[in-house]
This record gives structure tokens, sequence and C-alpha cells, in this order.
């Protein structure tokens, strides 16, 4: 000890700092009779060595300085604990040494100081209040029970149940009710009063299936949380986060992340990453419908988000919203409607201001890809930003149905489309598309079984069975096809003007059947001026006017219009040169295929017979027949069914004799003749 005594200052005999991994020396400044007087704990936990104490004696303190630092974070305490005990004494009669006195005055005052202390840490009345019982109660009957007051203030012990368990809550407000704290904490839980760490580290998917096994309403809050099984949202229930900060994490993508299997379901301000569907909707328990999906993003996952139709028609997949989802980095579609079983494709579903981003991603798939889906799936203010390595911004598949994509904003590169249309794909409708992709901006497969307005390129418009009822259009344009392949073509809806060279060989070109195309003009004109005779028919049908129709002559065309139930020329022409020869005897019947037909009789007498004058084919039509050859047998021309050109059969007997005829649709007249 040095000469002096040490003084003992105004100073709380304690000290409290936090370790970092490299400090080892810490300093305390409060006086210590002796190095056995320091009490040192790390978190609480008192330590019996591992340090040394210096600078015990000293007023002013010291410092402790320890083997190992303390790792970081670690509480260190160093505390000045002396025993309450007296040991010296003074002898009657003895020296009085002031040294000796101020000691234990010392002591004395540093006992005081570490009371005093202590105290400080206590419950204790307050200056102004009259101390009353301060008995705890036995401990019979404080066991498995809380510590509370009654109405005078005294302890008692309280019971943990019921009212009593905490007190009770009172909302402001005209016609507010008393409820129990506890009645009040449960209106929100959490998946964390489930256990869930939400540290990025422990698997909380035990917790989030028990809460929402418990609970209709379940709170994630920020963190973190794996998951390695999928978590499902079912019937009435309610998954709400705190925003981008309360991540769902799945450990890998082996299995679906997050799944409502049923109807009614709320999921909000969630971040979801991982799995090989992030979400899917798909009716299982029960049908899935009017579920509710908000401020969501989903990421890295395989297929971000998916309707399936699923193998029940009685657990559809319907009229389920969705607002403000972000789909990023899929692998392979970002939203996704499909059809896994024999269920029913999904329909009427909701997407407003949805976005699907690869970032960079490798995507195989479309950005929107409904495969399957019926009845106004809608896609509305959203966005679909993919890398090249996509098959679609958005594509609609064969067994979509009714599609209506309005506000639509795609981009890519590498040529990918900006909205592919499947073949069987039927009756999408595209309104405001901005293509950002330099692929086509509408790649169709499915025949023009589309309408768009303010969409594609370079036809910004595109409308189908369109009534106007006043139509100014400075250029109209027609939809051509071109066919020069021998044989039968099967016409469609996709185009209205038909331009057929028969050069190889003759063409028939069948219409669609008039059933099938009320309202529509179709026009046929053949190109060539070879022999070959282009006929045009009907499919499953009698073809136009009741009849098929035969176009012999160069730029020969018809005009024809279907009125739901047949087609009918509206127009045609039938240029100079349209002949046909025919060598025979017997009958030959005028089928008003050609205008000119030259007849030999060379073999015997030949009847060539017009069509009745009130034939379909026949009415205001005029045609020309000549015997070319020189022999005797005569060309005897006359009507089925009737008398006759002027009522009776005309011969034309000698060779290039000529008759030319025209029916009013009563009867066949003579227009010239030359015998």
């Amino acid at each position: 000890m040095p000469s002096d005594h040490i003084r003992i200052p105004a100073i709380a005999p304690i000290v409290r700092s936090l370790g970092d991994g490299v400090q080892d020396t810490f300093t305390y400044d409060f006086p210590l009779f002796a190095s056995e007087d320091m009490v040192v704990s790390l978190n609480g936990a008192e330590q019996a060595y591992g340090f040394t104490v210096n600078g015990a004696g000293n007023t002013d303190g010291g410092t402790v300085v320890f083997d190992t630092a303390p790792a970081s974070g670690v509480v260190v305490t160093l505390e000045r604990r002396l025993p309450l005990e007296r040991l010296t004494d003074f002898i009657e009669g003895g020296d009085f040494s002031a040294r000796a006195i101020n000691t234990e005055l010392d002591m004395l005052m540093a006992g005081l100081q570490q009371v005093d202390r202590m105290q400080g840490q206590m419950l204790r009345y307050g200056d102004h209040e009259t101390p009353g019982d301060i008995t705890l109660p036995s401990r019979a009957q404080r066991a498995n029970r809380a510590l509370g007051f009654n109405a005078d203030g005294d302890p008692i012990a309280v019971s943990l149940d019921g009212s009593m368990a905490a007190p009770d809550f009172t909302a402001t407000g005209t016609g507010a009710e008393t409820r129990t704290s506890t009645d009040k904490l449960g209106d929100l839980v959490s998946v964390k009063d489930f256990g869930a760490v939400g540290d990025g580290l422990n698997d909380d998917t035990l917790a989030f299936q028990n809460a929402l096994a418990a609970h209709d309403y379940v709170f994630v809050p920020s963190g973190t949380y794996l998951i390695s099984n999928t978590v499902q949202v079912k019937n009435r229930k309610s998954l709400i986060g705190a925003g981008q900060k309360s991540v769902m994490q799945a450990i890998n993508n082996s299995f679906v992340a997050v799944e409502c299997p049923a109807g009614y379901a709320n999921i909000q301000h969630l971040r979801i990453e991982g799995g090989s569907i992030g979400l899917r909707l798909i009716g299982v328990d029960g049908p899935c419908v009017q579920n509710a999906v908000a401020d969501v993003t989903i990421w890295l996952s395989d297929i971000g988000l998916q309707l399936d139709g699923g193998s029940d028609t009685n657990k559809p997949c319907y009229w389920n919203n969705f607002t403000r989802v972000l789909v990023a980095q899929m692998a392979t579609h970002g939203i996704h409607l499909t059809l896994s079983g024999a269920g029913d494709t999904p329909n009427a579903n909701r997407f407003q201001s949805c976005r699907v981003y690869s970032l960079g991603a490798d995507i195989t798939g479309g950005g929107i890809y409904v495969e399957h889906g019926s009845f106004n799936n809608s896609f509305v203010d959203c966005e679909a930003n993919v890398k090249g390595t996509a098959a679609a911004c958005v594509r609609m598949g064969s067994g979509s149905n009714k599609t209506l994509l309005v506000n639509l904003f795609t981009e890519s590169n590498n040529g990918v489309p900006n909205v592919q249309i499947d073949a069987g794909s039927e009756e999408t409708a595209i309104i405001n598309l901005s293509a950002q992709s330099d692929g086509a901006a509408i790649y169709d497969l499915s025949g023009g079984n589309y309408d768009a307005v303010n969409a594609g390129w370079p036809d910004k418009n595109r409308l189908r069975k369109t009534s106007v009822t006043d139509l100014k259009a400075t250029l109209l344009r027609h939809d051509t096809e071109f066919i020069d392949t021998p044989g039968t073509t099967q016409l469609d809806l996709s185009h209205s003007v038909h331009l057929v060279n028969a050069t190889s060989g003759a063409i028939r070109v069948d219409l669609p059947n008039a059933g099938d195309a009320p309202g529509v003009v179709m026009v046929v004109k053949k190109l060539d001026d070879t022999s070959n005779i282009v006929t045009i028919g009907e499919d499953d049908g009698n073809g136009p006017d009741g009849t098929t129709l035969q176009l012999g002559g160069r730029y020969d065309y018809a005009e024809m219009i279907s009125n739901g139930a047949a087609w009918s020329i509206i127009s045609s022409n039938r240029m100079a040169g349209n002949t046909r020869y025919y060598d025979g005897s017997g009958t030959y019947d005028i089928d008003m295929a050609v205008d000119v037909y030259l007849l030999s009789s060379y073999g015997g007498v030949l009847t060539a017979r017009l069509p009745p004058a009130n034939a379909a084919k026949a009415v205001g039509r005029t045609v020309t027949i000549k015997k070319v050859d020189g022999s005797a047998n005569a060309v005897m021309v006359s009507e089925q069914g009737g008398s006759g050109p002027d009522q009776y059969t005309q011969p034309l007997s000698g060779q290039y004799n000529a008759i030319t005829v025209t029916s009013n649709g009563s009867q066949w007249y003579i227009v010239s003749k030359f015998t």
C-alpha cells in the first residue's frame, strides 16, 4: 500500500464497456483496496481467471488486462464489491493511528457506496409515500403467478390467466369497448410468435406453417426467413409483410415457395426469393378464386408467378387480382397461365401494373406467357422487359382465348418478338402497345385471330368483325394472298383478295363456309393467260351463287359476299378471249364458265343446252355459241327445261354459224345470229 491512504470519491464503483475483439485492457476510475475486491463479468457471467487487475490502492483507479481480448459485442463489467465485514479492532488505551482510522472510514464509505448502488437498482416507495406491507406472498401463493399490487398498492400474486394477466385496453372514440390486452394483442400475430428467427440462417418453414394454421392474419416482420418447403396461404388467410425487407427465401429451386390452394387469400408487402415457382395459385382445397396479391416482388425463381387450372373443373383458377407485382431474374417464365391437368383454364384474372424484368438473367420462355387461359384474362399497364434469350416478351399460347392487353410495354433484343400469338390462340385484343424490342411488334401465327388498336407495325390497327356507321378512308388497303400451287387451296379469313396464277396447272380455291363468314367480301382473280381453269368452290357448301364458278381468261375475277348462309357474286368480269373449245356429239351443257363456246359436231349431231333462263348463273349473262367444223352435223342450241332462245331450239348447220344469246331471268333472247 502507498504511504498515504486512498480517498473515496463520489463515483459509482462500477464500469461497463463493450468488447470489440481487439481491446484487451479496460480502465476503471474508482479506487480498490485490493485486487480481490474487483469482480469481472463478461455478459453478466463472473470470471474467476483470465485477467490481471492493476492499480489496487490508487484513488484514481487502474486497469484490468485480459489474457484474451473479449469478443466483439461482449459486455465487460468491472465492479468493486467489498465483503461487508469489520475484522480490525482498536485496543483500549492503545495507540490511536490516523492511518488506521482513515482506512476504516474509507472501507465504511466504500461499503456505503456499494449498498447505495444496489439500492438504486431496486423498486422502492417514493419519498412522499408511507410504506405499506411489503411482505411477498408465500412461495406457494406466488408459484406460477405474476407479482402485482392490490388496491392498497401492496404486493400480491396475480394469475396469468384472464383479465388480470395484462391491463385492459380501450380504444379512443365513441362506442369503444374495453378489451383485455391479451385479446387486443391477438389481433396481430407474427411468425416470430411461432419461433421464426428471420436471420437468413435458421429454417423458419415450420413457424410459417404453424402460424398460418392457427391464425387467419399473420404478419412477417423485417428479416430474411429461410424456407425449405412450400408455405401455403389457405382459404381466407392473409400473409402480410413489412415491405421489401420482409424476405421469404427458398433454400433452393426444387419446390414451390408460396402457394394459394384455395380462395380469398391475401398476400401483400413481401419479397419472395427462389423456388421452382415463386408463387403459385392452383385449386387444391377448393376453388382458387378472389385471391389478392399486391406489392409483392418475386426474385430468382424458375417461374415467378403461375396460375394453374389444375385437374378439377370444380376447383378453377378464376377472378384473382394482382397489383404492383414485380417478377425479376426468372429462369423460364415471369408470369405463366397454364393448365397442368384436366381442370378448367385460368379465366378472368386481373393483372394491374405488373412488371416482368429479367435483369440480365437468361430466360428461356416468355416474360408473360398465357399458355392456357380464357375469357378476359387482362393485363393493364403491365411491362415485360426480357433478355434476348427469351422466346417472346409476351406470348399468347395455343390454349389462350380472349386475352386483353392494354397499355403494354415490351422490350428486348436479338429479334425477340414483342407479342407472339401462337396458332390456335383466339381473339386476343391488344390496345396501345409500346413495342421496344427489335423483333416483330406482333408475331402472328394464329391466322389473324386477334384485334389491335394503336399496336403493331407497320399496321397500327387491326379490327375484325367491326361495324362502322360512317367511314372515311384516306387510303384503303386490302390484305392480299398470292396462290400458284396446282390443286385445291382452302381460303381462310386472313385475306380478302386472292390473286391466282394457274400457269403450272388448274387450281381450285374453296371459299370458307358461308356460315363462318357473314358479311365477308372476297375477291378471286386469275392472273395468267394459260388455258388452265381457276375454279371457285366453297368449303362444305355450294359455292358462289349456288354453284362452282370458273375463271378461264387472264384477269378474270369474281367478287363475292357471304350473308351467313350463302356466297353471292356481287361483281365479275369476262375478259375477251374467255373461250372454251369442245368436240363431240350428243348433249353438251353450257355451264356459263366462259363467254364463248367453240363447238365441233364433226362426230355427230351435238345439242348445246343452255341452263334454265332463271338459273342463278344465267340471269343477266350473255354467251356466244359457234359451230367450227365443216361437217353436215348440226349444233342444236336448246335450253334445259325450257324452249330455247326466242322460245325455239336454234340450229347451227354450217361451218362458222354462230349465235349470241342473253337471259333476262325468265327467257333466253337472241342478241345476234350468223348463219
